[in-house]
């Protein structure tokens, strides 16, 4: 038998296996495992830390960065921190200039007690071939449920992104990345110390298959072999995960013949944009794979939630390519870890709602988002004036800010937690008495600067209504400024044009509930009423989600105010803050 021959037989054999397995321990779970923006995905399995796994993924310009998930069955996953969770650790995400800027793919490895993460504070704003716009960062920690573990960051020189650490067996240590693909496509290998950042000569150790941009590599020591995984064709509809292996780290290295090892690209499949892979090994030795996916389907047109953690089970038989399963929403593969919740960490359980009251003495929930650093000072947990509200002191800036893109040293009042479910309700009680004209305050569907929709009351000229509700008669004619509803939303998408309607007399003076409602994978319905009499709310507008379908991140609901530019210091209170998960669809 040849070799070419042996190798197609060792593949029929081992595409089986999980599906065999899976039928006999009944191993059936579903995709996505980290629902919402999670993308990037890097995991780990630690025997020294109590058999837990570990998964980190990327987080642009959100702040806490590097949400930090584990589990200790492969079904049960809790956030127990972030990597990137005080400002002096990287003071430069502060000055992100683009929505796609800030951290991208990190890498989570476990070496010798110590927990490591490097990855790469990207300004996407600046040229292709300015070397300034890669600044890539180590992180290390020895207690990955202690956020104040985790170091400073330590800087390194590459021109390019997605950089792995890799433990060779000599004690040598490298880092492998993938080069500025505009400049030259292609992924690089050097040696490192990942202690002080000092790295060596970069040298060129594969060029990919042929697919666009050649990224996200990791390289995995087995049976005298390493084997080196990377992701080809951009993050769009081309994605896909390909390898090759060598017995020298330097190279040459062999793309395995039957590649891409994963992808759905050219398929109908729900799941689509599947790429950025890692591999792990769990306790028995049976091996798994993650990677990014957006359910899309090929249409490409709605999805929110934008790029999520999937997991497939993937085969390995000892001097040969491993052999990942095909992505679908629901999966057979080897049998789990008994199941256990038992985990640390302050975050939550990734498929639990939120039932959020501020209690005195409370904080923010771990798991609540900002853009770029907040400002502390405009975040007040059951103000004395006003307990168990979370009170807003208003940005100048609003979500849009500068351009869209910046938002300079100011910063925007915004929290928020991700959209993590294709339905669900997200309501907020909002207490505002504005006084001057744009100051505002309510919720929005925000993805970006640039793409977010918004819900808010606000002070405008009476004659800038655009409708009333039923029932309601307003004068139109007159400039007085008065309290408005109005939505409206940025996107490179197109939106509808901005909704302005009175708030009805009857509700003046009143706590109002904002709500934003998934009922169907396209379209958000955003209502408003008073909050002691909910059967009175009005629905103010249903609107597409492909506005905010689009780009590297997924969709953050939350809580903002603003004075739109002008003058203004009138705070909001938000109470009874809840998010209901309602369904997930998976094809």
């Amino acid at each position: 038998m040849t070799r070419v021959a042996m190798i197609a037989a060792a593949c029929l054999v081992a595409a089986f296996a999980p599906l065999a397995l899976g039928n006999a321990y009944n191993s059936t779970y579903y995709n996505p495992i980290l629902p919402g923006f999670h993308p990037d995905p890097s995991c780990i399995f630690v025997h020294e830390w109590d058999d837990t796994f570990f998964c980190a993924s990327s987080s642009f310009n959100a702040f806490p960065g590097i949400p930090l998930h584990a589990s200790k069955d492969l079904q049960n996953w809790k956030l127990i921190g972030h990597v990137l969770n005080r400002r002096e650790q990287l003071p430069r995400l502060a000055e992100t200039n683009r929505s796609t800027s800030g951290i991208w793919a990190p890498t989570l490895r476990f070496n010798d007690g110590t927990m490591w993460l490097v990855t790469t504070l990207v300004d996407d704003d600046r040229a292709p071939e300015d070397s300034s716009r890669w600044d890539n960062v180590i992180f290390k920690s020895d207690d990955p449920y202690d956020p104040s573990a985790w170091s400073e960051a330590i800087h390194f020189d590459f021109e390019g992104y997605d950089t792995s650490p890799v433990w060779d067996n000599d004690g040598k240590t490298y880092i492998v990345g993938a080069h500025a693909w505009r400049v030259f496509p292609g992924i690089l290998l050097a040696e490192a110390n990942l202690e002080t950042g000092e790295v060596g000569e970069w040298g060129l150790i594969w060029n990919g298959t042929g697919g666009t941009a050649p990224e996200g590599p990791h390289i995995y020591l087995k049976d005298g072999w390493y084997y080196l995984l990377a992701a080809e064709g951009g993050t769009g509809l081309e994605h896909m995960v390909t390898m090759a292996r060598s017995t020298n780290i330097h190279g040459p290295y062999e793309a395995n013949p039957t590649n891409p090892v994963l992808t759905n690209a050219n398929t109908t499949n729900y799941f689509q944009t599947v790429g950025h892979a890692d591999l792990l090994q769990d306790g028995t030795g049976n091996w798994w794979g993650v990677a990014l996916s957006t359910r899309s389907g090929p249409e490409y047109l709605y999805y929110p939630m934008g790029r999520e953690t999937v997991m497939v089970p993937v085969t390995w038989a000892e001097g040969t390519f491993p052999i990942w399963s095909p992505l679908s929403g629901e999966m057979s593969g080897w049998e789990f870890p008994p199941g256990n919740r038992k985990l640390g960490g302050p975050g939550p359980f990734i498929t639990e709602g939120d039932t959020v009251d501020f209690e005195p003495g409370s904080v923010l929930p771990a798991h609540f988002t900002h853009w770029r650093f907040p400002i502390p000072e405009s975040y007040t947990v059951s103000p004395s004036e006003h307990p168990n509200t979370l009170r807003l002191s208003p940005s100048k800036l609003n979500l849009t800010a500068l351009d869209g893109n910046y938002a300079g040293p100011s910063g925007q009042t915004f929290v928020g937690r991700r959209q993590q479910d294709t339905l669900f309700t997200y309501s907020v009680n909002l207490d505002f008495s504005p006084t001057s004209i744009e100051e505002e305050a309510g919720v929005s569907v925000f993805l970006t600067q640039n793409h977010h929709l918004d819900l808010g009351v606000v002070m405008l000229p009476a004659n800038s209504s655009t409708a009333s509700f039923s029932g309601t008669n307003y004068s139109t004619t007159s400039s007085e400024v008065i309290p408005q509803l109005r939505f409206r939303g940025i996107s490179y998408i197109p939106v509808i044009d901005d909704i302005i309607i009175p708030v009805p007399e009857p509700w003046s003076g009143k706590t109002l509930r904002l709500e934003i409602k998934a009922s169907n994978m396209t379209h958000y319905s955003m209502s408003a009423g008073p909050a002691d009499a909910r059967s009175e709310a009005k629905a103010v507008v249903d609107v597409s989600n492909a506005p905010v379908s689009w780009g590297f991140t997924g969709v953050i609901l939350g809580a903002y105010c603003t004075t739109n530019g002008h003058e203004g210091n009138t705070p909001a209170y938000f109470s009874k803050w809840r998010y209901i998960p309602q369904g997930q669809f998976r094809n």
